[in-house]
């Protein structure tokens, strides 16, 4: 389980900064940092469903680093959203059926498309959002050794 930190009292002296970095929409590389295991509400199109939280850290040309969350419900009708986070990294190719290893995730990287979405909310603010992941070239040769990862 993640790090949940601690609560700050009401006279508690503060410096830590928004880190947000807004990305001009294009292509970049990432590295997942990690993931988490929760559920989704449901909606009137969706039944409440097992959900993974993917964060994937994005470093800019120019050195900015950003970490860009992404919800992935597992549900039939996205199994296409699963299939392209896996083909993405690596772990599936496209075609083949893939048991999802979730734990093999925090560290492999990939490349994908960046878009900056305005809040369903609050238009005024806008968030970096993964709108597609590209396949993961097929080098021919075999995934480097993870200690610890099967």
């Amino acid at each position: 389980m993640a790090e949940m930190g601690r609560e700050l009292n009401w006279d508690d002296e503060i410096t830590k900064d928004s880190s947000f970095v807004e990305l001009p929409p294009g292509d970049y590389d990432f590295t997942i940092d990690h993931y988490e295991r929760s559920r989704s509400k449901g909606s009137d199109r969706m039944p409440s469903c097992n959900m993974a939280i993917v964060y994937f850290n994005i470093r800019t040309q120019d050195g900015q680093e950003t970490q860009i969350r992404e919800y992935y419900i597992l549900h039939e009708n996205l199994e296409w959203k699963l299939s392209e986070l896996f083909c993405g990294v690596g772990l599936k190719k496209k075609g083949e059926t893939l048991r999802m290893n979730w734990p093999a995730l925090p560290g492999l990287t990939g490349r994908a498309k960046v878009s900056l979405e305005p809040d369903r909310n609050d238009p005024s603010k806008k968030f970096n959002h993964i709108e597609k992941i590209y396949p993961k070239e097929d080098t021919g040769s075999k995934p480097a050794y993870k200690a610890g990862v099967f």
